[in-house]
């Protein structure tokens, strides 16, 4: 498929939706950096009281 044709309107009802509503732009999949930190925070406490959980069910157990 050649790059000309990638943009290229499906039927009438796509050409208005790209025309009159805008056509979303990719913006490469990145998040914005405090929604980051806080999936970092959410994820990391997550994984560490797993593994807190672990050594301590075969140290008390």
């Amino acid at each position: 498929m050649s790059n000309g044709n990638h943009n290229k309107p499906f039927n009438d009802a796509i050409a208005h939706k790209q025309n009159i509503e805008g056509y979303p732009k990719n913006s490469g999949g990145k998040l914005p950096l405090p929604i980051k930190l806080i999936g970092y925070f959410l994820f990391g406490s997550f994984i560490l009281m797993i593994l807190i959980g672990l050594v301590g069910n075969f140290l008390f157990n």
